[in-house]
């Protein structure tokens, strides 16, 4: 076993002990509850980049979010052979009956980055045949935006790699019938872990704009207040 790897492992275990002695005592009662059952508000669907953390980002509690992650915030059109994704989204809907989902992409993406880049996917053709389901972003962004810089260019596509995976999330049954009898929401959402910024797509303008001014929330609202305003839905 490796040194790096015993420093790994160390750590983990060392954040169990910490949890157990340290936070679990402090939850008993929510743990309790949560061993009754789940009933989640939220599917949050983001990137398995190790720098998004839903729950430190959204400061929810165990049983707050349905959590499903892969590389690149990705989610299969309806149709696309057998995947976990599409089952998590069935289930999220129809047992668990979420009311909103959330899909969050993240800057500095290295999955979007890889479709505005193929050449840095050789040796990956996993991850090539993955982003697949990204298919076009990269033109579009070439075809608006070849003068920007590389960031400025980055920014567009994970902002649009988004919004093509709502797209794709309406496609599935599950959530179109859930849509059609007002029982869900989807919000497109992306986080900037550098400076802690998040923003939400804002159907009236068809821009991201910051997060708390997208649902007109005054961040002194009480803890629990529902949140609701001009950008529930895409």
């Amino acid at each position: 076993m490796s040194r790096l790897f015993r420093a790994g492992v160390t750590r983990l275990v060392e954040g169990v002990g910490k949890f157990q002695k340290a936070v679990f005592g402090t939850k008993q009662t929510l743990f309790k509850k949560l061993g009754e059952g789940q009933s989640p508000g939220v599917l949050f669907i983001t990137c398995s980049d190790s720098r998004i953390n839903p729950h430190l980002l959204t400061q929810a509690d165990p049983g707050d979010l349905f959590i499903l992650r892969n590389a690149g915030n990705i989610v299969p059109a309806h149709g696309s052979p057998s995947n976990g994704e599409a089952a998590t989204i069935e289930y999220a809907i129809a047992h668990l009956k979420v009311r909103d989902i959330v899909v969050c992409g993240h800057s500095k993406c290295g999955a979007v980055a890889g479709l505005l880049n193929p050449a840095g996917l050789t040796g990956l053709p996993a991850v090539s045949a993955w982003l697949e389901n990204a298919a076009g972003i990269r033109e579009e962004v070439q075809a608006v935006a070849a003068s920007l810089a590389p960031e400025a260019r980055l920014n567009m596509a994970i902002e649009r790699n988004v919004l093509r995976q709502v797209e794709h999330l309406r496609t599935h049954p599950t959530v179109e019938k859930a849509l059609a009898a007002g029982q869900i929401r989807i919000h497109a959402w992306v986080y900037h872990f550098e400076d802690g910024a998040v923003l939400a797509h804002d159907a009236s303008t068809g821009k991201f704009i910051p997060v708390v001014e997208a649902y007109q929330v005054n961040l002194k609202v009480p803890a629990g207040t529902r949140i609701t305003g001009k950008a529930d839905q895409i």
